[in-house]
């Protein structure tokens, strides 16, 4: 293990004012997104539109590292050129998704668990000569009555530490991603008390597993109210939420914080990460970033819609939503910029 180069890559993913973009989508969600815009749900309409992220004039100002999915980092431009290659040139790190999905935990009713350990050795191996420097796998904690449960906590936290002590052998930094989801009527105060639960609970996790905290990130959810809660906090109160929650929950030695985005509006996740920033930003011990999917391409999907004639439009708005994340890092971004597209 080669503990300089895996803290030299996780301080570059997040270093000065860049973040990162998650373009890992399964093939069963990417279909679904796919489906509901007209846009045929085939590995070339697939590979069309990565094509159209990776090659985005400018991307690699605001994005460091990009997320792929397996299918995605075997795939080409019209050129042949591999998209893993197309990102490094860019200068934009490429990443690997290596999770096999959140599954049904038996015993738990209505809590997952997250598989993949199986062969993970193997497939590390694989992706690094293809180009991969970083990793990621998620972990789905959901809230409601009676859950989560401790055994489901353990069980994902587990999962995750002994995934991220896998890639560090391998010489990939590891993103390790705890999401506390948003569904639900739950308060602002209960996602607080779930997912500081569960950072204490992953982060004990990984130092049983011996893992270098400077050389992984970790990628957890804000602090909200579920979507269905009748009290919806301002975002300077979720920025206090979140911020609160990571200094007692987060050493200080993890090389950075890029938050998911969750299914927050691409507008609002962007202003809460400026929150933070701006309220914030001298008492952070780590760097705190973005790691967004459909916050930063939902605009730009839905320009494309699968028609080649949109290709430009649609860069336009993937890299005006990149912008803006970039602008949130600093503590510059305003809704004023919504108008600039």
């Amino acid at each position: 293990m080669n503990v300089q180069k895996l803290t030299d890559t996780a301080a570059t993913l997040v270093v000065g004012d860049r973040g990162l973009l998650a373009m890992d989508e399964s093939n069963p969600t990417c279909n679904k997104r796919f489906a509901k815009l007209g846009i045929p749900q085939t590995a070339e309409a697939h590979r069309a539109y990565r094509e159209l992220i990776v090659t985005t004039p400018g991307l690699g100002e605001c994005i460091s590292g990009a997320i792929l999915y397996d299918e995605t980092i075997r795939q080409q431009k019209n050129d042949g050129t591999p998209f893993a290659k197309a990102l490094t040139e860019a200068g934009i790190i490429p990443g690997i998704k290596v999770d096999a999905g959140a599954k049904e935990m038996a015993g738990h009713p209505a809590e997952k668990v997250t598989e993949g350990l199986d062969g993970l050795r193997e497939r590390l191996a694989e992706y690094a000569p293809m180009g991969a420097r970083f990793a990621k796998w998620r972990a789905v904690i959901v809230i409601g009555d009676g859950i989560p449960s401790r055994g489901c906590i353990e069980a994902n936290a587990s999962a995750l530490a002994r995934y991220a002590a896998l890639c560090q052998e391998a010489g990939l930094v590891p993103i390790v991603e705890p999401e506390v989801l948003m569904d639900g009527a739950h308060t602002m105060q209960r996602c607080g008390e779930v997912t500081e639960e569960v950072l204490r609970t992953v982060f004990h996790q990984l130092y049983d597993q011996r893992v270098i905290l400077e050389g992984m990130l970790l990628k957890p959810n804000m602090v909200l109210p579920g979507l269905t809660c009748p009290q919806q906090e301002s975002v300077d109160e979720v920025a206090n939420a979140t911020v609160r929650c990571l200094l007692r929950a987060v050493p200080a030695a993890v090389a950075g914080v890029a938050f998911l985005s969750g299914g927050q509006a691409a507008e609002l996740a962007s202003a809460r990460l400026n929150a933070m920033h701006v309220r914030f930003k001298s008492r952070l011990p780590w760097a705190l970033t973005f790691s967004f999917s459909r916050a930063i391409q939902q605009p730009a999907l839905e320009i494309w819609s699968g028609q080649d004639a949109n290709v430009k439009a649609s860069q336009q708005a993937l890299l005006h939503r990149a912008n803006c994340n970039r602008a949130a890092r600093r503590g510059q971004y305003t809704v004023t910029m919504e108008g600039r597209k």
